[in-house]
This record gives C-alpha cells, sequence and structure tokens, in this order.
C-alpha cells in the first residue's frame, strides 16, 4: 500500500545526505542538460553528493562529466566520476556509485533524464518515517516532436502509478527511485549481471526481506526523454519484455499474455469499427488529439514488442549473484 505524501505536510528540517547516483553509456547528448538540472536542484549541495558512473562509454561522456566536475567543484557542488568497464550493467554502475557513496540517503536516475529544481528535496522527505525505506517519485515525459513521444507523454506510459500498483508487488523504477542506505546492508546491492528489471528485483528483495514500507511523492518530479523513432520504442519495449520473463524466473511474476496475430486482427477490428467513430466525433468537438486517433496501434506495436522480448529472453550469466555492502556508512 503506498500513500502520496505532499511536500507541505512534512517537517522542513529533515534534511539527510543524498547520494544522487546515476549510470551513464555513451551519455554525450544527453549530459549538458543532465547536469544543468543537478546544478538546480534546491536540496542544499552541502548534503548532497552526485556521482556519475560511466559504463563503458565509447563516446565524449568521460571528457564531459570530468569537466563538469571541475566546473561543480569550483561552485562548491560535490560531482563526482566513476568507471564501471568490467562489467556492461546499469546495475553494476549504479552499484559501483553505492559503495562510493558517503549518504543516508541514496536516489536513483538515469542520463536520459531531467529532474526538475525540486526533485530532491521533495523525494527525499518522506523518509522522515523512519519505517519507510524506499521512495518512488514520479516520472512525466518530455513533450518531443514525433508521434510516439507525444504517445508516450499523453499516455504517461512510464508513470511510476502503474509500477505501484503491480498487482505482484509494489516497485519504483531507477529513474526516479531512493532507497535508504542502512536497508541495503540487510538485503545486497542490486544483481550486477542483470541488464533490465533489477529496479523491481532489489525493490522487492527489500519489501520481502525487511519490515519496512515503500512510499510515493509524486512532487518528485523527473522529465523522461521518450525513444523519438520506431526502431528505439520497439528496443525499448522488448527490454521490457526480457524484465517480465528474469523477474518470473527469480521472483515467481507471471508471464504477459501473448500478443499474437488473433489478437492483433481483432483489436484493429475493434479500433476501426468503434473506437475511430467515437475519436472522430470528439475531434470535431475539440476534444481530441491525433495521437488519440491512433493510440490502439501503438498500443499493439507496445504490447507485441513486449511479449517478443519476453518469448526472446534468455537468463543472463551469473544473475544470482548480489553485491554486498562491506562496511557501514561513514
Amino acid at each position: 500500500m503506498t500513500n502520496n505524501i505532499e511536500s507541505q505536510n512534512v517537517e522542513t528540517d529533515f534534511l539527510p545526505s543524498v547520494s544522487v547516483i546515476i549510470p551513464i553509456y555513451n551519455g554525450e547528448e544527453d549530459l549538458p542538460d543532465l547536469i544543468d538540472c543537478l546544478r538546480s536542484q534546491t536540496y542544499p549541495f552541502e548534503l548532497t553528493e552526485f556521482w556519475l558512473i560511466d559504463n563503458n562509454s565509447k563516446d565524449n561522456t568521460a571528457n564531459i562529466i570530468k569537466e563538469a566536475v571541475k566546473e561543480t567543484g569550483e561552485k562548491g557542488i560535490k560531482l563526482f566520476y566513476l568507471q564501471e568497464n568490467e562489467i556492461q550493467s546499469s546495475y553494476a554502475a549504479r552499484n559501483k556509485g553505492i559503495k562510493a557513496s558517503n549518504a543516508e540517503i541514496l536516489a536513483f536516475t538515469d542520463a536520459d533524464c531531467r529532474p526538475q529544481p525540486h526533485w530532491l528535496k521533495n523525494l527525499v522527505q518522506p523518509f522522515i518515517n523512519s519505517e519507510v525505506s524506499i521512495v518512488v517519485g514520479e516520472i512525466d515525459g518530455i513533450i518531443g516532436d514525433s508521434l510516439l513521444e507525444k504517445y508516450a507523454h499523453q499516455y504517461k506510459v512510464l508513470s511510476q502509478q502503474y509500477s505501484l500498483e503491480n498487482s505482484f508487488c509494489p516497485y519504483g523504477q531507477t529513474a526516479n527511485l531512493a532507497i535508504r542506505k542502512q536497508v541495503l546492508f540487510k538485503v545486497g546491492l542490486f544483481r550486477p549481471y542483470l541488464t533490465t528489471g533489477g529496479d523491481a528485483d532489489i525493490c522487492w528483495r527489500i519489501l520481502k526481506e525487511t519490515n519496512t514500507k515503500i512510499e510515493f511523492a509524486s512532487e518528485a518530479v523527473i522529465l523522461h526523454r521518450h525513444r523519438n523513432n520506431l526502431n528505439d520504442f520497439q528496443k525499448q519495449w522488448r527490454r521490457y519484455g526480457n524484465s517480465n520473463f528474469y523477474l518470473h524466473k527469480l521472483h515467481g511474476l507471471e508471464l504477459m499474455k501473448e500478443c499474437n496475430n488473433a489478437t492483433i486482427f481483432s483489436r484493429l477490428s475493434m479500433w476501426l469499427i468503434k473506437e475511430l467513430p467515437k475519436v472522430t466525433l470528439k475531434a470535431i468537438a475539440g476534444k481530441a488529439t491525433l495521437i488519440d486517433f491512433i493510440k490502439t496501434p501503438i498500443d499493439l506495436i507496445r504490447w507485441k514488442a513486449r511479449t517478443q522480448g519476453q518469448q526472446e529472453a534468455k537468463m543472463p550469466d551469473n544473475v544470482s549473484q548480489i553485491e554486498w555492502l562491506t562496511s557501514e556508512i561513514n
């Protein structure tokens, strides 16, 4: 059960130390905007450290981060550069940041995300309740130019409401997630050899193995850069299908229903016969957009890609391995 904690109702003198941990792979296009967002945070910089972990990038990621470290350091902002070149996995990179961190609270986001100015302040506040070990912030979309970006934004396809309402067990996506560091001494860190699904895995381990709670901070908002072409869109949802399979094997999550040709034909028939006329009437009344007309076909592309990913997935080697913290919080 999750509760929506409104920031104005929480005491403002609760100020724990925070490590923001961000894995980066070939992030040169995203890094300038991301770093600007980190510099714009309203949470006290003396209590914040930012760890950017380069996961074996092949572009100019390293130089951009190193320059940002120098620039922000002159302004009193603690931004650090780390490398994780042994394991190609965002979770291994996050573990590197966790092990280096010196803070009570670990906040996670990604290179293609844009944390809004009060993100960190609002994400941390629910931890005032000592029973809370996980806080989930909201993910909204950057409004792009492509139809796929507009679709993802309009229908909030990555909203954390969906992961928090997961019928198996609630969780938060690492695009906007915070964990109390102390709890990781009990359950371990991310599975370093997982390539997707590690956010659900670590949340479920925490909730199953400790007597702690998960909370939703709706005002802790990051904007996510959605995929703007069909190839990348399908890759994204196939990866989510891989997650379904991995979590099925690790936790017993029920697999998704297959999206076969008969299902596609049935849904498209209903779309043509029933849905399109209704949307057309709404459009005449100025209450529908172009995206509303094509929602069902894009939904089907999403579903098909996800079930394909689920069918094609193979468990990574060493997936059972969990890394551990070896020393107490500094």
